[in-house]
């Protein structure tokens, strides 16, 4: 239940740095404009009405909005002017793990150490005297 947990988690997280959101919001604004729309025009001109450009609904124009400002946030060229110091290094990583058999695909969550373990010690001698 826990590395399902750290799946659900990664992805989501994977899907709000890529911006992915925007584009669930998008299709659901696109969805309500083809179920508007049909009901009173057949479906076809209601999917042609709904993907022209002068007929933006709000969560249209919400959409592109808010997507031309997270580009006007991002990092230009895609680098730092500065450093990034990482003060506290966590102690494990979440690492996704994907094997793929003939029936379906099986993505794990596995937490590996960030750090080496320490080196074995090798057991006391005993003297024989």
């Amino acid at each position: 239940m826990q590395r399902r947990l750290h799946l659900i988690f990664a992805l989501t997280a994977w899907l709000l740095a890529t911006g992915s959101h925007w584009d669930l919001v998008q299709t659901f604004g696109w969805g309500r404009m083809i179920a508007t729309y049909s009901q009173t025009m057949p479906l076809s001109a209601a999917i042609r009405l709904t993907f022209t450009p002068e007929n933006m609904c709000g969560v249209c124009t919400a959409v592109s909005e808010a997507k031309q400002t997270s580009d006007t946030h991002a990092i230009p060229g895609g680098k730092l002017d500065g450093k990034v110091i990482l003060l506290a290094a966590p102690s494990t990583v979440l690492v996704l793990e994907t094997r793929f058999t003939p029936e379906r695909v099986v993505c794990e969550a596995v937490s590996s150490p960030c750090r080496p373990a320490e080196p074995a010690v090798p057991p006391p001698r005993v003297l024989v005297a």
